[in-house]
């Protein structure tokens, strides 16, 4: 059966489908639905106090007894704040700032600490699986993970990463192809090279060929040709973002749903112009005017919280020309529709094939 194997009974899912992380996007709701029908569902807590972590993790337990995860950043400890680039971006985004009325934000770069209560509250509430971005994790988070039976899954841009994450003791890495929409998990510098693009069909096989956990695929999948490419090319499962952006259930709002269902494939861009670290999004004029800027782009999660007053104040009076439209390659793919009908769809076009 396509859909029986180590990933599947790894996370106790029916499906080889995991609903991305999506950091600011994700619902009770979206998580409950795709759990409960047979895929994956994942709280993107990126972002989340952890107040909000603790109230939403009860309310997919409220919607759904099946399994679900929690994604978290993990904190970049070479993060320092250089007073002169920010003064430098301060003067750069004033005209923005101006026209929405607000003031400059205060830059607080210590993570560690929400993360660290973030993994407690995972341990607290019991959720059985828990998935990374950003890195990898210390040790002693991993151990402690462990000893409280938290399947661990990591992201990775590369194959040196993936094997990083297996090293790790990480239970299944996704291999995050460069179509992918969002944040990009890379975390390794190879070389002296930039960071690294490759494509999701090139990835993959590659990561499979050397790690002996299981690997997910993740970048430009959409649909059901997009699962059985992937399991064709060694992965056991995918994990799918913009296809469940779009959803009825997501928390993105609507300004960004339209855009990218009008958007095409050659519209979008890689750019750290929003918070400092490369992600995929639909280019608009915010990148576009930020890619004149002649100094340096402070790192993250620095950039993004100067610039994270602009793009919710822009969300809110409908500009979506100053704000994130994170989204993959394949936004021609992306359809406004239930979360359950895309799995119920992809689970029924597969096993019509499988009955030829």
């Amino acid at each position: 059966m396509w859909n029986d194997n180590k990933l599947t009974r790894l996370l106790g899912i029916q499906y080889p489908i995991i609903q991305a992380g999506m950091a600011g996007s994700t619902t009770a709701s979206l998580v409950a639905t795709v759990s409960e029908k047979g895929g994956l569902g994942t709280i993107g807590a990126g972002y989340f106090s952890i107040d909000k972590l603790e109230s939403e993790i009860k309310a997919v337990k409220e919607k759904s007894s099946q399994p679900f995860g929690v994604n978290l950043f993990v904190p970049n400890q070479n993060a320092t704040v250089n007073p002169l680039q920010v003064d430098q971006m301060n003067e750069w985004l004033k005209p923005y700032r101006r026209a929405f009325h607000l003031e400059e934000p205060v830059v607080n770069i210590d993570e560690t600490q929400k993360f660290n209560e973030a993994v407690n509250m995972i341990i607290k509430y019991k959720v059985p699986i828990c998935s990374f971005t950003f890195g990898i994790p210390d040790a002693l988070t991993i151990k402690k993970l462990k000893e409280h039976q938290v399947i661990l899954i990591g992201t990775a841009t590369t194959v040196e990463e993936a094997i990083e994450n297996e090293k790790a003791g990480i239970d299944i890495v996704v291999a995050q192809g460069s179509e992918a929409g969002g944040h990009r998990g890379a975390f390794l510098q190879i070389g002296h090279s930039t960071e690294p693009m490759v494509g999701t069909m090139s990835l993959v096989p590659q990561i499979v060929d050397h790690v002996s956990i299981p690997v997910v695929a993740a970048g430009g999948i959409m649909d059901e040709r997009g699962l059985l490419a992937s399991l064709m090319l060694g992965a056991q499962g995918v994990q799918m973002g913009t296809a469940f952006l779009t959803s009825h259930e997501s928390g993105a709002n609507e300004l960004l749903k339209d855009t990218i269902l009008k958007s095409k494939e050659t519209d979008t861009v890689v750019t750290n112009v929003f918070s400092g670290k490369n992600a995929r999004g639909i280019n608009n004029q915010f990148v576009k005017e930020m890619n004149e800027y002649q100094g340096d782009i402070p790192d993250y999660p620095i950039q993004n919280q100067l610039t994270a007053q602009i793009r919710k104040a822009a969300v809110q009076q409908g500009e979506s020309e100053l704000t994130h439209i994170w989204s993959g390659q394949s936004p021609r793919l992306a359809e406004k529709q239930k979360a359950a009908d895309l799995i119920e769809r992809m689970v029924s076009r597969i096993n019509d094939m499988s009955n030829l």
